[in-house]
């Protein structure tokens, strides 16, 4: 059994440990059953310890198999490796493990990854999960005060992802699962810019992505753009307030400009009312 992903992540980068999950390799469902093990996973074997509660989740393999999320066959056969399991993860700092005694297993470079302050895919396998672009995006808003950035290869594969239609199959409740937690965290602003610089915005929240462009008076807004204003705003609303209803009120609070005809610009009398239906949209 080896304590795996953001436990690791977090405790190397001395930062509290909420959630501990667990990969149990050379193991069968049926013995972790007899061992009172709860199983609660529908797709593939994960399992609630019978005193702790935490998650132990037979180590597997994954391979596409369709569209979007939720197109992937399973191998959990008791053969497959703690290695071939990391490999199936999204980012390297995401892709170590600890041993009972401490000892850490990295196979893919994420403790470099995280003294680098990088944020970098395992392997190519990371095109086949679009909730992986909505991942990076929310990981880079939470660590993007310790310096963090997406690297090069990595954008450059969130990109295509996005242009090749996987990003039209997240669903809703998906989305908005990363959405609230990215609204949690100390720079939620940096969640809305990864998307829009990937390309994800115009398709996940287009409401959000048509601000940008449409100018305001600079005699109040500086910084002109509609957009680039709603961020500012949302960066301080999270100084301001750890309230996610606040943060995603003032998210919207704008929305109605990007509905303001181009031959009133940079005037928007009236956006108040506009607003209402891309609020609901969104």
């Amino acid at each position: 059994m080896y304590l795996v992903g953001g436990a690791v992540r977090d405790r190397l980068l001395e930062l509290p440990v909420k959630d501990r999950d667990y990969v149990v390799v050379g193991a069968t469902e049926q013995q972790m059953l007899e061992l009172g093990y709860q199983r609660v996973g529908k797709d593939f074997p994960v399992f609630l310890h019978p005193q702790t509660k935490e998650e132990y989740a037979l180590a597997r393999t994954e391979r596409k198999s369709g569209h979007g999320y939720t197109g992937f066959t399973f191998d959990a056969e008791p053969g497959v490796t703690l290695e071939q399991d990391l490999l199936r993860r999204d980012l390297t700092i995401n892709a170590m493990a600890m041993d009972a005694d401490g000892v850490l297993i990295d196979p893919y470079g994420g403790e470099q990854d995280l003294h680098k302050r990088v944020l970098r895919h395992v392997s190519a396998a990371f095109r086949e999960d679009p909730v992986r672009v909505l991942r990076v995006a929310r990981f880079a808003a939470r660590f993007a005060e310790m310096g963090f950035e997406i690297s090069t290869g990595t954008k450059v594969l969130m990109r295509a992802m996005v242009e090749q239609g996987e990003a039209d199959y997240l669903v809703p409740e998906r989305v908005w699962q990363e959405t609230v937690r990215a609204l949690a965290g100390s720079s939620p602003q940096r969640f809305f810019e990864v998307l829009r610089e990937c390309g994800a915005l115009e398709v996940l929240f287009p409401e959000i992505a048509t601000l940008f462009g449409v100018p305001q008076p600079g005699l109040h807004h500086p910084e002109i753009d509609t957009g680039v204003h709603t961020m500012l705003a949302l960066q301080q609303a999270a100084r301001l307030s750890e309230n996610p209803r606040v943060r995603f009120a003032t998210l919207l609070h704008d929305l109605g400009k990007g509905r303001t005809s181009p031959t009133l610009w940079p005037r928007h009398h009236g956006h108040e009312a506009r607003g209402g239906a891309p609020v609901n949209a969104l």
